[in-house]
């Protein structure tokens, strides 16, 4: 059974707590990862690059010069694709790059991602964490007393906290996501995890079984 430190809104550790075991004891399927990490990076790609045609390109359309008789090759548009300044041959065009994948695996991918965290005792919860206002300074101290100063970290909250998220957008490698939007790419990208005991919860109801 996967187990993880519980730490104080202070950073402080008080005692240990056992983890799910549909979420955290859960084989890891290679391929399953692969095609969920794969899904995700392919529907983040915003898929507007283009590059201009012949009939686009700026550049004299007719013919450079006569057939015969100049001792040149011969040469009809300054916008073909060999010549510099004209069209890109078979060139990207916008398109959409995003595919999706069976629910069944990317639940799948997301266990394994966090049965190896787990395994590694790379996840630790968090109880009482209740920020009034947006405190960089608050959850930098946090993570130094946690010993994950220089890690990179995701936080796992229960909802979506606003607070949360401008606490730790100006500090480096550190991210926040809400359980039930939880990706197996974040969890991998992620050296540790910081979870609300909260979201434990909404990660069991969400993603467990």
């Amino acid at each position: 059974m996967a187990d993880a430190t519980v730490y104080t809104s202070e950073g402080q550790s008080q005692g240990s707590l056992n983890l799910p075991d549909d979420l955290f004891e859960a084989e890891v399927h290679g391929h399953a990862l692969y095609e969920s990490i794969k899904s995700y990076l392919a529907n983040q790609r915003q898929g507007t690059h283009r590059t201009k045609t012949r009939s686009e390109a700026s550049g004299q359309k007719s013919k450079l010069f006569r057939q015969k008789g100049t001792g040149r090759a011969r040469a009809g548009s300054a916008t073909t694709g060999n010549r510099v300044g004209g069209a890109t041959i078979f060139g990207p065009k916008p398109r959409d790059y995003s595919y999706s994948i069976p629910k069944k695996v990317r639940r799948l991918a997301l266990r394994g991602a966090l049965s190896d965290r787990a395994a590694g005792a790379n996840v630790h919860v968090i109880e009482g964490l209740q920020l009034e206002a947006p405190s960089t300074r608050t959850i930098a101290k946090l993570l130094r007393s946690m010993g994950l100063g220089e890690r990179k970290v995701l936080f796992v909250s229960s909802a979506s906290d606003q607070n949360l998220v401008k606490s730790c957008r100006n500090i480096r490698n550190v991210e926040v996501q809400a359980a039930n939007q939880l990706h197996a790419y974040q969890v991998l990208r992620a050296d540790d995890l910081v979870i609300e005991k909260g979201a434990l919860t909404a990660l069991e109801e969400v993603f467990g079984g």
